[in-house]
């Protein structure tokens, strides 16, 4: 069995050597995701300028690289998504004895993706986790009135369930839509203060089912403000929690103070976005009716009121940047591979997987022709490297992690079954998957602090970077499969 591993890490350096693999330097990667992640395109919302601008960048590197074009236009496959501007002027503050508190946007609180627009003073009414489920027992809005009022409500559902049924509506729209049903004319979301490391606002355009409520503001603020909020109620926050957990029974009150707001928003139902494909055509006469699929997403979520944007450099120019540098490294490769290879940077992933999900029921193939799906998200950042769906592609992931034995000795042993992300929906259409991710990758996800120079760090060994060589690995592990 040694002898065989040896030969198998033999053959496996020889013709990778090929590949030319070396030239994968942590260099070119910031390079890319320094443009990706810059003001100039303001956290990549897809149908923004931003967008576009980094759709048409990625488009004109595969022309210069020779790829064929993979879309239905050259390079780009247009689908047709939600959209929401988040527009000037904006504030949000707390009236209280009297006096105004203003809070600042990005530290203090931010909108959701798809809030709707407002401009008024109200009250506001604490509502638990603002859900109405009669049919469980469970009711935060009973005996309690939010006509005309902001309700704040915990953003996430609980975590525990009732008689073993779970709760439904738990996306910020179908809360949202729930608060409004009721009277409601605004949302505050707020993190678990119980938790040991309650979430920031964060920036998102997750948003869940139902139409767009273009005039019901949506923000998610930070801890101090809400117990702020209620002051004078003789609870805190983490009091509220703690006695509607350990009840599983609502408990919901009147609040003293006030809420300013103003918000103001463009929304169209259907805006045009693009995925970005080229390919490379496989060498061999057979194989080349074969295809691997390498995937990234290209987008985050954009920017608020022209005062932040999203830089989203790990979540998910790393990827998009390492998917470029192997596309680049295939370029340069006096051989071509046996089988062909798809390069896809897909749009609108944080709103819901939109862009892999219609690459993948669009494709100009027939599933059973796709050897293999390898998805980069999130690999910029982190202590080591993981490589999900392991379970459910084992040889796929074996060859990845006897490639990594030989080399940098950075992948953990964790993995998991099916997709995951933008690999999801191929999972779901039977193709085998990996994932590749960094571990302890999320510090900064989907907040202003995701920013270039939060990337490119040390690991374990002098010299040694996780960015460079997660990208490395995934090339090698490409060529492998693709031969």
């Amino acid at each position: 069995m040694k002898l065989q591993k040896f030969l198998f890490l033999i053959s496996v350096f020889l013709f990778l050597n090929v590949f030319n693999y070396a030239q994968i330097k942590k260099e070119e990667l910031i390079k890319t995701v320094e443009f990706l992640a810059s003001k100039e395109l303001a956290g990549r919302l897809p149908g923004s300028d931003g967008y576009t601008k980094a759709a048409n960048f990625i488009a004109g590197e595969l022309a210069k690289l020779n790829f064929l074009p993979g879309g239905d236009d050259n390079y780009f496959q247009k689908l047709k998504v939600e959209y929401n501007e988040i527009l000037a002027p904006e504030h949000f503050s707390v009236i209280k004895d009297g006096k105004t508190i203003n809070y600042k946007i990005g530290d203090d609180y931010a909108y959701r993706g798809f809030t709707g627009a407002g401009n008024f003073t109200a009250p506001v009414v604490f509502c638990g986790y603002g859900l109405s489920q009669s049919e469980l027992g469970y009711d935060d809005y009973s005996g309690i009135d939010v006509k005309g009022k902001v309700v704040l409500a915990f953003k996430y559902n609980p975590k525990w369930n009732i008689d073993g049924k779970n709760f439904i509506n738990g996306n910020p729209r179908e809360k949202a839509i729930v608060a409004a049903n009721h009277g409601a004319i605004g949302i505050l979301f707020v993190s678990f203060p119980n938790d040991a490391e309650p979430q920031r606002p964060i920036g998102s355009v997750i948003h869940g089912e139902g139409e767009q409520m273009i005039n019901f503001p949506e923000i998610h603020i930070d801890l101090p403000a809400a117990d702020e909020i209620l002051s004078g109620s003789n609870h805190t926050l983490k009091d509220l929690q703690t006695l509607i957990d350990s009840t599983k029974k609502p408990y919901s009150i009147q609040l003293v103070p006030k809420v300013d707001i103003e918000v103001h928003t463009k929304y169209e139902k259907e805006k045009e976005v693009v995925n970005v494909v080229g390919m490379i055509e496989g060498s061999d006469p057979g194989l080349k009716k074969e295809y691997l699929i390498i995937g990234a997403h290209l987008d985050h979520v954009g920017s608020q009121a022209g005062k932040i944007y999203f830089p989203g450099a790990n979540d998910n120019a790393s990827g998009s940047a390492a998917l470029l540098q192997i596309a680049r490294e295939f370029s340069k490769a006096q051989e071509k591979p046996k089988r062909s290879i798809i390069f896809a940077f897909f749009a609108s992933e944080e709103q819901g997987l939109y862009g892999s999900k219609y690459f993948s029921e669009n494709m100009k193939f027939s599933k059973e022709k796709v050897k293999a799906m390898i998805n980069l998200d999130c690999v910029g950042y982190g202590d080591s490297i993981q490589i999900g769906g392991g379970e459910s592609a084992q040889a796929l992931w074996n060859i990845a992690k006897q490639i990594d034995n030989g080399n940098d000795k950075l992948l953990v042993t964790r993995t998991w079954k099916g997709g995951g992300a933008d690999a999801e929906p191929f999972y779901e259409k039977g193709i085998q998957t990996l994932y590749f991710v960094t571990t302890n990758s999320y510090k900064h996800l989907h907040m202003l602090s995701d920013k270039p120079e939060t990337l490119n760090l040390p690991v374990r060994q002098a010299g040694q970077n996780l960015f460079e060589a997660i990208t490395k690995l995934a090339f090698k592990t490409i060529v492998k499969i693709a031969e």
